[in-house]
Parts: structure tokens; C-alpha cells; sequence
């Protein structure tokens, strides 16, 4: 089968396109044969080495697609069920050997294009929602870049929550696709100092909750958007890693909280992985929210989806086609 891996990490020329083994399905495993993967910032992670992982790596955390085969114990899935997953690497491939636990049927009313779209960014959006700072009706979010996949998710599950949603974007158009979101509020940071508008936007008590999938570039500025006794939610690198700082710093910026979730984490158990999993599914079915495929990409053309995504040019979600 072909797939997308590095041998070595550093930047897109070390992707490597080629023809490996195609894997068997081992205890407790099922072949999926991949019809959409998702790309994602994790996945630069994995290329560069940000994240480790002994070489080779074959790219990619989530795809959708239909069961091929199964191994010795399987009885949640069978052959011809459409399945889709997240946090299992190994999905810029033809074909991936998933875990059968953490394989999670398709509707038949949502495409598997829309289901790949959905996994990592929908459950991601749901446990920072619904679980490390579950949002309450009348509270109010920051959510940084509100017009990418990630961030389009983590505002149509804050307004599901009843949350008011202040969202930055990069550009006045991103500000529109931020606004079709769900967002009540739209700063361009680029023109205005976000920590001032939220503000003033508030009346000067500050956000509840920052969600931040950015790093560096807004950490700080974050921290003083936020009303005293707040949480600073940090869950992604886009503009590289959060620096270290004292903890000190949150007492002096009125008690904050702050934490660093992973994903992982909140679907470590099938119940969780099951209820996460099911209602972002659900909210597809149901026209709640709809995610917005940006570009879908051969999967010989991973480098460029890559760049794109860290360029931070797109507004919705990127997707391979093997």
C-alpha cells in the first residue's frame, strides 16, 4: 500500500511517499480501508519531532472509512461497517490496523468525508467544552482562531453549551467565517490588541475561559484577557510552544488556572471515547454543525496540505484522499 512517513524529522522534504507493507489485523484490531485522513497540527508535530515517536512514522491521527477485516476477538465491528477514529497514528495509508475500541460506526446520513472531518477537531471541541472548563448558559469563551477546523468546532459547541463566544481571526474575511460560526464577537488580532478589545467587550471583567490552540504568539496576552479566578486552556502549538514562566505570573493576573489537555486523555475509556464520539456525530446528522471541508488533497500531496495548515491559510478542514 502506499502511505506518508518520515525517517527522519525536519520539515515537508522529509515526507517520503512510498510503497510499504499493508498491516494485518492483530488481537483486538480491525483493517479499515481508508477512505478520507484528516490533517492536523499533531501531525506537523510528528514530522518535526516536536512530539516524539521512534522513526518510521507513519503520519496522521484520524480518517474515516470502511472495515476490511478483523482480528481474533473483534465483535464491535465486522467486515463493510463504515468506522471512523481518532488517535491512532498511522492514517496517511491506504490502510491502517486500528484498535477496534476506538473505531466508532458512521451514520449512514453523514459522509465519511464529513466523519474524518469530525473526529479529532469535534471530540476536541467537546471535551474542552463539556469537560475541562464545562461552559455554562450566559459564561463567556475566547476562542482563538474561530475560523479554522478546530475552531469552528470549539464555537458551535460553546454556543450548544449557551455560551456567549468572543473568536480571533487573522483576517476580515476568516472574521466573516468566524461570525457564520456561531462567534457574537470577532476580533482581528492582527489590527487590534485582543486582550483590550475582550475588555472592553466584557465591560472590564474578562473572559471565563480562553480556549487556545495557538501557543506563543497569544499566550500572554490570554492570561490578561481572563477575569480573576479564570482558566487558561492551552491545547494546541500553532505558533510554537507556550515559553516557560513562573507560577508566580497567575497569581498576579488575578488567581488564574491552567492546564494543558490532550485529547488522549478524554477518550482513554470506550464510554467516554462512545459519548464524545456520538454526539459530535449527532450534531452532524442533526445540521447543528457542519463542518467545513477547506480542501481535500491527494494523499501525494500531504507536504502541501501541511504547509497550508502551519501557513494558517485555510478556514475549515484539511483532508487526504489515498
Amino acid at each position: 500500500m502506499k502511505a506518508v512517513f518520515v525517517t527522519e524529522f525536519g520539515g515537508i522534504e522529509k515526507l517520503r511517499y512510498e510503497e510499504i507493507a499493508t498491516p494485518a489485523a492483530g488481537e483486538g484490531q480491525a483493517l479499515v480501508k481508508i477512505d478520507y485522513t484528516g490533517v492536523n497540527f499533531i501531525d506537523i508535530y510528528f514530522r518535526t519531532g516536536l512530539y516524539p515517536a521512534p522513526p518510521p512514522v507513519v503520519l496522521g491521527m484520524e480518517a474515516a472509512g470502511v472495515v476490511e477485516a478483523v482480528g481474533p476477538g473483534v465483535e464491535s465491528v465486522k467486515p463493510g461497517d463504515r468506522v471512523a477514529y481518532a488517535m491512532a497514528r498511522g492514517s496517511y495509508a491506504e490502510y491502517a490496523a486500528v484498535p477496534a475500541w476506538q473505531l466508532v460506526k458512521v451514520p449512514a446520513q453523514v459522509g465519511l468525508d464529513l466523519a474524518a472531518a469530525s473526529m479529532l477537531q469535534g471530540m476536541t471541541a467537546h471535551y474542552l467544552t463539556h469537560s475541562t472548563y464545562p461552559l455554562h448558559p450566559g459564561e463567556i469563551c475566547l476562542v482563538h482562531a474561530a475560523a479554522g477546523g478546530a475552531g469552528q468546532w470549539t464555537v458551535a459547541a460553546a454556543k450548544i453549551r449557551g455560551a456567549q463566544v468572543i473568536g480571533t481571526v487573522s483576517t476580515a474575511a476568516k472574521a466573516e467565517t468566524a461570525l457564520a460560526a456561531g462567534c457574537d464577537h470577532v476580533i482581528n488580532y492582527a489590527e487590534t490588541d485582543f486582550a483590550a478589545e475582550v475588555k472592553r467587550i466584557t465591560e472590564g471583567r474578562g473572559v471565563d475561559v480562553v480556549y487556545d490552540s495557538v501557543g506563543a504568539a497569544t499566550w500572554e496576552k490570554s492570561l490578561d484577557s481572563l477575569r480573576p479566578r479564570g482558566m487558561m486552556v492551552t491545547f494546541g502549538n500553532a505558533s510554537g510552544p507556550v515559553p516557560p514562566f513562573p507560577p508566580l505570573t497567575l497569581s498576579q493576573k488575578g488567581s488564574l488556572f491552567v492546564t494543558r489537555p490532550t485529547l488522549a486523555h478524554y477518550t482513554s475509556k470506550r464510554e467516554e471515547l462512545e459519548w464524545r464520539a456520538s454526539e459530535v456525530l449527532n450534531w452532524v446528522q442533526g445540521g447543528l454543525f457542519s463542518p467545513q471541508i477547506f480542501k481535500v488533497y491527494p494523499l501525494a500531496e500531504a507536504g502541501a496540505a501541511h504547509d497550508a495548515l502551519a501557513a494558517r491559510l485555510t478556514s475549515g478542514k484539511l483532508l487526504l484522499q489515498p
